[in-house]
């Protein structure tokens, strides 16, 4: 019965060494992975605009980065984008900076449009309320850099839930026609 036990614990000890070192493997491989992926660029100041350069809450140029889940400001092809955190309508830090060329736009004769999309997830009529008060946000924000309510739309769009991730979809529009 012995030489029993003995034959067991001769498979059962490279066995559990085996399995322990696949599971260490597994680990150090998934914290390599997650090490290795390139870090979220840094946020650059809105001087920068002609260089696309990323600044504090707020991207310019033509930016193919993921949009990080949280309030952010993108200016992209003339078309300055809010995306906000879930369920708030808090504008980033550098809303002000990002609406200049809305600002002097709209100083030289045109009209800034200002659009909200929502995400799928949750209440649609929830949802559709907060894109709403996002680009009533927006707006005000206009407002207080100094243009007037006639040089202002409030346009919702034909389909208010926005493709992509669920932060790209959590956004507001301004664009000057």
């Amino acid at each position: 019965m012995s030489t029993q036990d003995d034959d067991y614990q001769g498979v059962l000890w490279p066995v559990l060494f085996g399995i322990l070192l696949l599971v260490i493997g597994l680990v150090l491989g998934i914290a390599i992975f997650r090490t290795g992926k390139p870090a979220a660029a840094p946020l650059a100041p809105a001087s920068a605009a002609a260089s696309g350069v990323v600044s504090g809450g707020m991207v310019l140029g033509t930016a193919a980065t993921a949009i990080p889940d949280g309030a952010s400001v993108r200016v992209e092809e003339g078309v300055v984008k809010f995306y906000f955190a879930s369920g708030s309508a808090e504008l980033a830090t550098g809303a002000k900076e990002a609406l200049a060329d809305v600002v002097m736009g709209v100083a030289a004769g045109r009209k800034a449009v200002i659009s909200g999309y929502h995400d799928t997830t949750g209440d649609p009529a929830r949802n559709e309320e907060l894109a709403k008060q996002r680009a009533i946000a927006v707006r005000d924000t206009l407002a207080a850099l100094g243009i007037g309510e006639d040089k202002l739309e409030l346009k919702k769009p034909e389909v208010t839930t926005a493709t992509g991730s669920n932060a790209e979809a959590r956004r507001v529009e301004v664009r000057l026609e």
